[in-house]
């Protein structure tokens, strides 16, 4: 008998032993896990801080959402509602670390607007087409796959798909009976100045503009055929085990023919009304998805080039990817890390995603200029 062989054997043993004990990640299935902060070590009382501020900071406008867009948007020329709207819960959020719940307030199960977090859903169904090499580069003209008319033009011929998901395009035109330059115009200007304005090279000048964000929508659904939010919840919202809860409008006025069906051309968020409608878990799914680098229990469901591309800045505005905030430039929060990427809609809604610490924090109505005290008071827990 080999005598090397022996004294190999219980080394052997150890070594698989040993690695038995390491555990792979969690993930949720229907229902989440709870953990205690200590268990992370992370300050379970500052912890608390934290959720206290964001409980008694709620969101200062009209639980009446109707009221609260068109007070926030009256000054754009015939600003309307044009999709649906939903009166607004109170505030709520949820803590992830490690896939565990440790920290949770409010109505977590209560389906609310989400407004321009929407973007970040749209985002992920460009990053889909990419990855199903349906656009083949970020860097194409949008015209060579749209050639109805939506890009014709000098100046609208040269938007690529990276302009419109960085929000540099300035494309200019109307959609659905909106025009571009009524969209959040410049407060030292009037309306001829707006609408008669000197357009800037695509990618050199960033622009927040939902008319634009709603024509890579339009341009996204000509590249599908099918509607965005089928795409979505076929390939991220049911394999992560989203609900069944969460809506995806557009507007009245956004039907397509599509192939010789009707279809909605949803929003990229809440301006007009419409946009995602969503519970509070199902938000911290998705923020999970990303912080996992687009991967769910060992099933790669968007690729990890795309949640690095998502976080590229735009050359126009360093604090702005793919319709992710970045937190950097002028936007970054004071004492958190630069890392972290979120989505951001009115009204305090955010999806923060930190992925070197496998993080997620979700708010709902939190008043927006105190988010980033809130999470700053989160990492003092660490």
């Amino acid at each position: 008998m080999n005598t090397r062989k022996l004294h190999r054997i219980p080394l052997l043993i150890v070594f698989i032993i040993s690695f038995g004990t390491i555990q792979a990640q969690y993930y949720p299935d229907s229902e989440w896990n709870r953990a205690s902060a200590k268990q992370f070590d992370i300050n379970p009382t500052k912890l608390q801080e934290a959720v206290s501020f964001a409980q008694s900071n709620e969101y200062s406008g009209e639980r009446d959402i109707r009221l609260a867009i068109l007070k926030a948007f009256s000054r754009e020329p015939d600003h309307k509602l044009l999709g649906p709207t939903k009166e607004r819960g109170g505030s709520a959020g949820v803590i992830v670390k490690d896939g565990f719940i440790i920290a949770e307030w409010g109505d977590l199960d209560r389906v609310d607007m989400t407004f321009s977090v929407t973007k970040s859903y749209l985002s992920t169904t460009a990053g889909l087409a990419y990855d199903d090499h349906l656009i083949t580069g970020v860097q194409e003209r949008v015209k060579d796959y749209v050639w109805d008319g939506t890009f014709d033009g000098d100046h609208n011929s040269q938007i690529t798909w990276e302009h419109l998901l960085h929000q540099t395009s300035d494309w200019s035109g109307s959609l659905f009976g909106l025009y571009d330059w009524a969209d959040r115009p410049a407060n030292d200007e009037q309306l001829d100045d707006w609408r008669y304005r000197e357009l800037y090279q695509p990618g050199t000048f960033f622009k927040y503009n939902d008319v634009r964000v709603n024509v890579l929508s339009y341009s996204l659904l000509n590249v599908w055929r099918k509607p965005l939010p089928m795409v979505l919840k076929e390939r991220i919202m049911d394999p992560i085990g989203a609900s069944t809860t969460w809506r995806w409008y557009g507007y009245d006025s956004s039907k397509m023919i599509v192939d010789g069906l009707e279809m909605s051309c949803v929003s990229g968020g809440g301006h007009h009304g419409g946009g995602m409608f969503i519970n509070t878990y199902d938000q911290a799914r998705f923020g999970l998805l990303f912080s996992r680098a687009g991967s769910w229990d060992s099933v790669q469901l968007i690729s990890k080039d795309w949640v690095e591309m998502i976080q590229t800045p735009a050359s126009a505005n360093e604090s702005y990817g793919y319709m992710w905030w970045l937190n950097r430039g002028d936007r970054k929060w004071e004492d958190t890390p630069e890392h972290l990427f979120y989505a951001a809609g009115f009204g305090g809604n955010f999806i923060i995603v930190d992925q070197q610490r496998d993080l997620v924090i979700v708010t709902r109505w939190l008043e927006p200029s105190q988010v980033g005290q809130m999470v700053k008071k989160v990492y003092l827990a660490f």
